[in-house]
């Protein structure tokens, strides 16, 4: 008998609006590049923002079951995994001068 592996996947906030504005989505799959294949299915306009040139995009890493990946989309899943794609943080800016806390 085969199990089928569904996923639990949490949509970062800017990406809301292209995957509905639903906070998560369950999709079946046994690694990351099929979860990505079926929510692009879905979702046309999420899957760019996700995937380049069949690599996740390096703004993005993806964590699974609270593990952040190393091996992005080939990484595999369990039965009833966590999928959360997150997307990098920027801004700020540089230190221009010595600060003095005491």
């Amino acid at each position: 008998m085969i199990r089928l592996l569904v996923a639990t996947v949490y949509i970062p906030s800017m990406l809301k609006p292209m995957a509905g504005n639903r906070e998560t989505v369950s999709v079946s799959g046994s690694t990351v590049r099929e979860i990505v294949e079926k929510l692009t299915a879905r979702y046309p306009n999420l899957g760019s923002r996700l995937v380049d040139s069949g690599q996740l995009r390096s703004s993005i890493s993806v964590a699974i079951d609270g593990e952040i990946s190393t091996l992005g989309l080939l990484d595999s899943l369990d039965e009833d995994s966590e999928v959360h794609f997150i997307p990098a943080i920027s801004g700020g800016r540089g230190v221009t001068g010595a600060v003095s806390l005491g």
